[in-house]
């Protein structure tokens, strides 16, 4: 976990947690667990990872989500914390979602970002600063099978995430005596979370799509200055893009 700007106890925020790989590892270990000693780095701040609603209806599991400080990413539980629960929150939000999920492949940094504007909203109707995040290495450690845009495939995922708000991707990592056998451990690979400056945020109770455009326009360029600032950093070449989709 990388910290590059500090973060006021006066202020709430929400992260753009990029990208979302498999199974969003970086944003779990860092965001919900001490592993990397996410409250030392940001004293006075609370961190709560939003995760699929789905997940709290499973006994047991819900327990386990709740203690790591993860709520379900829908508006009524974002809207209780930054609104009722003081300030000093900062709310995890992994904007990529499923859809980003099914194209994550090593080698390949890209992010589903440039029609999901209703994390900006929620930024703006509660006046909680944007933070953009990136993690290098979160498509490393699994491998999936791709399938291309109008094969059977695809179409059995896009109907997954369309109904049941995930989609169900076919990938391996590594066994659990050695790398060279196909498990469900992730592969020995690094991942670096980045946590950007955060952009102020201005609270406006109705802002309007060409106040949400604008913000979102400013996110954008934000996570983009931070991909380049810190690739080369983290063992990607110089001529590495962030594609955007």
């Amino acid at each position: 976990l990388v910290k590059t700007h500090n973060l006021l106890t006066t202020r709430n925020y929400i992260f753009g947690y990029h990208p979302h790989g498999i199974m969003g590892l970086g944003a779990f270990c860092n965001f919900s667990t001490e592993a990397t000693g996410v409250s030392q780095k940001f004293p006075g701040i609370r961190p709560y990872l939003a995760t699929l609603a789905g997940n709290f209806r499973m006994p047991i599991l819900r327990d386990y989500l709740m203690s790591g400080g993860i709520c379900p990413v829908n508006r009524d539980s974002i809207d209780y914390i930054l609104s009722k629960n003081g300030s000093g929150n900062a709310i995890i939000i992994v904007v990529g979602g499923a859809a980003e999920s099914l194209n994550c492949t090593p080698g390949k940094n890209s992010v589903t970002l440039k029609n999901r504007k209703g994390f900006v909203k929620l930024a703006l109707r509660h006046g909680a600063d944007l933070v953009p995040v990136y993690s290098f290495g979160e498509n490393e450690v699994y491998k999936q099978v791709i399938f291309e845009e109008g094969s059977w495939g695809r179409w059995v995922q896009k109907k997954f995430q369309k109904h049941i708000g995930f989609a169900p991707c076919i990938f391996h990592g590594r066994g659990l005596f050695s790398s060279n056998t196909w498990g469900l451990l992730p592969y020995s690979k690094p991942i670096t979370t980045v946590v950007g400056e955060p952009i102020t945020i201005p609270k406006i109770d109705n802002p309007s799509q060409k106040e949400v455009d604008f913000y979102h326009s400013i996110y954008v360029d934000s996570l983009i200055k931070l991909f380049d600032k810190y690739k080369s950093k983290f063992g990607l070449p110089e001529t590495e893009v962030l594609e955007v989709n």
